[in-house]
């Protein structure tokens, strides 16, 4: 009970401000018991999708936070909360349709309160550049992870060390990922095949310059950590969070139409998920559960990879979020079952596995 009111008290409080919010709308919007009853089950439903399709996001936030400095940690999950909630349930679909119609940002709220069907279509018609971006991005962050030749721990043996050969090759993930982009392109339509190309390359260079601002950060840090100063400020590391995070939070944000039109509803269903990824962060940083359960970030990162392919896939066909989130369960279900068998067998302490990074 108490590691309940620690890592997850504030999201509870929050849950309950939204239900609140959403019975209070519901019936302003609808004037009756039923509609807001069935108002506020779509917003639980869309909290739930939330969660079980960013359970990976948390594991692999945690992966980089344990490493960053205690006060861009704190930094991370407070300013990223606002980030997170405000920023890609709520501005990011606004955004999507103003760049999408070409209107203005107040004509967006006025089309997503006032004509929700409109909306959706708007939001829809720009998923091949959304599926184009945020899976290319999502699919680096995977295949770096695995394209290493100096991670000495593997959960799927074969199919790791295969990938780790390959690290010594320069740019090899880069030109994997653009091979799938090429093709991928060719069963596109001329139009959808030039905005999903430009969209992907644009998140393998976002990735680029993300990872290589982080790099020449951590350098500088590095020098001043020598010379007596600060250990790290985790500058690059909270950039790369952020960006992470926003590639995760397409397929919620997309998927939540599929339940709702109304940008109220999506925005307070999705905003409780998202506190309850905060807060799953949170816990997996400081029980040290990643170092505990040896191969549970190996199957966040396979759930990544898994995640991406499907956005770029699904620029070509529609493949239910459902899912997306039962794939990234399953995997992340059976790398921590792994581990638990894999202490069961060496009830020894477990040393955190050396990623190489």
């Amino acid at each position: 009970m108490d590691t309940l009111k620690r890592f997850y008290g504030f999201s509870l409080i929050f849950t309950l401000i939204c239900l609140g919010l959403g019975v209070w709308y519901g019936y302003e919007s609808t004037g009756t018991l039923a509609g807001t009853a069935a108002m506020l089950w779509i917003i639980v439903v869309l909290s739930i999708l939330e969660i079980s399709l960013s359970f990976d996001n948390a594991v692999v936030n945690a992966s980089v936070l344990k490493d960053m400095d205690r006060v861009w940690q704190k930094r991370f999950l407070t300013w990223g909360i606002a980030f997170a909630v405000f920023g890609m349930r709520i501005v990011f679909p606004l955004a999507i349709v103003a760049i999408a119609a070409g209107i203005g940002p107040m004509e967006t709220i006025r089309l997503s309160l006032n004509d929700p069907l409109e909306y959706e279509r708007l939001v829809s018609s720009a998923h091949v550049g959304i599926a184009g971006f945020g899976g290319a991005f999502l699919a680096m962050v995977g295949l770096k992870f695995f394209f290493d030749g100096e991670k000495d721990v593997h959960w799927i043996a074969s199919v790791e060390r295969f990938l780790g050969r390959f690290a010594a090759l320069p740019a090899a993930e880069i030109g994997l990922l653009l091979l799938a982009i090429w093709g991928i392109s060719m069963l596109l339509p001329d139009a959808e095949a030039l905005t999903f190309v430009v969209s992907g390359v644009l998140g393998l260079v976002t990735f680029i310059a993300v990872e290589g601002v982080s790099t020449m950060l951590e350098l500088h840090e590095e020098k001043k950590r020598l010379a007596g100063a600060m250990v790290r400020s985790g500058l690059g590391g909270f950039l790369y969070l952020n960006i992470l995070d926003a590639s995760f939070s397409f397929d919620g944000v997309i998927g939540a139409f599929a339940l709702s039109n109304n940008m109220i509803v999506i925005a307070l269903g999705l905003s409780i998920g998202a506190m309850f990824v905060r807060s799953m962060t949170i816990h997996l940083v400081e029980k040290g559960t990643l170092a505990q359960y040896r191969y549970l970030e190996h199957g966040a990162f396979w759930a990544i990879i898994v995640l991406g392919a499907i956005m770029l896939l699904s620029a070509r066909w529609h493949i239910p979020e459902t899912i997306t989130g039962l794939l990234g369960a399953v995997l992340i279900g059976l790398s921590l079952w792994w581990s638990v068998r894999y202490k069961r067998r060496h009830p020894e302490p477990v040393e955190e596995a050396v990623r190489g990074d």
